[in-house]
């Protein structure tokens, strides 16, 4: 299959939308505690919708996975794991910071380890990206995305010094800006090795192109291993929290010990357990177009990670607007927000072209 730039960033772009918006369901799930509603969405995205998803579009699916090295799944499995601790604290980031200005702190170190440790690591970081001509649009374009991340980030802060406490708590329930900035920096770390686990999975994707897989498809057996290993960290640290608050009963529509329901009403169970599903698989949805975009970006692949957490960013700050995030900051630091989001869109375009020059 020729590659083509162009649709990979489309497809990018779909991904960091489900990945922007897998949230926003959660804002609506009641007098769930948060261990209740993260687990019950991350069994679906971590567990449900990799498997059912990789049997539809890929062929001999479990054949594949049969044939995979020990080797190879442990470091998907590993990868995965250390992913899990930042995708656990990635959902601790939006409480204390909210959907704009977490996704920014967290996603802009996520995008420089995500991106230049897998080519430095395989030694052809200055060949790649130094030594030709799409290289080196492709760096402009991560320089680019990086120079967003660090303006939305500013206008955070600036908008942090602007509010009073009420304000901050209006806009996002359990502000806490120094908190949420020491969370947001161990989750865009820790997070960046979900890059990794997909390049250690590499081998299951020729597994699966023999198995008679389209070329779109063929990431989607190693998100099955690499999802796995989150659900271990996100489902030990959330059982840890059940047995500790005594919330396993939320599930039933009991209200925990210690907690008093608004007018003693009982969960919306249905609802509840609905809305995590809506978010545990748009949090999917995020790696099922982002394999879908890598296949399309030909030798650049590694900037796929740029492109995803470029588009993350650009569109978590449209929910912030959406959710009045930003309404009470001055007309200058919302300007700051879209110079921002304008230098995002950028990068992904110029990221784009540099690998369409580069094939």
């Amino acid at each position: 299959m020729i590659a083509n730039p162009l649709l990979g960033v489309l497809f990018h772009w779909l991904g960091g939308l489900a990945s922007a918006s897998f949230y926003v369901p959660y804002r609506s799930v009641k007098r769930w505690s948060w261990e209740i509603y993260w687990l019950t969405g991350g069994v679906f995205s971590w567990l449900i919708a990799p498997w059912l998803f990789a049997s539809i579009r890929t062929n001999d699916l479990l054949g594949v996975m049969s044939q995979v090295p020990s080797n190879v799944v442990g470091l998907c499995v590993l990868f995965g794991v250390l992913w899990g601790f930042g995708g656990l604290t990635y959902g601790l980031t939006m409480r204390y910071l909210g959907l704009s200005l977490g996704m920014a702190v967290v996603l802009g170190l996520c995008t420089v380890f995500g991106t230049l440790i897998p080519p430095i690591v395989r030694g052809t970081f200055a060949h790649d990206l130094l030594g030709t001509p799409s290289g080196r649009i492709i760096l402009l374009g991560l320089l680019m995305t990086l120079a967003g991340i660090v303006v939305v980030a500013l206008a955070g802060a600036k908008k942090d010094d602007d509010l009073t406490p009420e304000q901050k708590t209006e806009a996002v329930a359990e502000f806490d800006f120094k908190k949420g900035v020491a969370v947001a920096i161990f989750s865009g770390i820790m997070s960046a090795c979900f890059a990794f686990g997909l390049a250690a999975g590499e081998p299951i994707k020729a597994l699966s192109a023999a198995a008679g897989t389209g070329p779109l498809w063929t990431g989607l057996p190693a998100l099955c291993l690499v999802m796995f290993g989150g659900l271990i960290t996100n489902g030990a640290w959330c059982g840890y929290l059940i047995l500790k608050n005594k919330s396993a009963g939320e599930w039933a529509g009991r209200v925990s010990p210690g907690k008093t329901g608004e007018d003693g009403a009982k969960a919306p169970l249905l609802v509840n357990w609905l809305l995590c599903a809506l978010a545990g698989t748009a949090w999917y949805f995020q790696f099922f177009f982002y394999t879908m975009g890598e296949s399309q970006m030909g030798k650049f692949g590694f900037s796929s990670w740029t492109l995803h957490m470029a588009s993350i960013i650009i569109f978590g700050t449209l929910w912030g607007f959406a959710f009045k995030e930003w309404k009470d900051a001055r007309p200058a630091v919302r300007n700051m927000v879209w110079t921002g989001v304008a230098l995002l869109v950028g990068a992904t375009v110029v990221i784009g072209y540099g690998n369409m020059i580069g094939g």
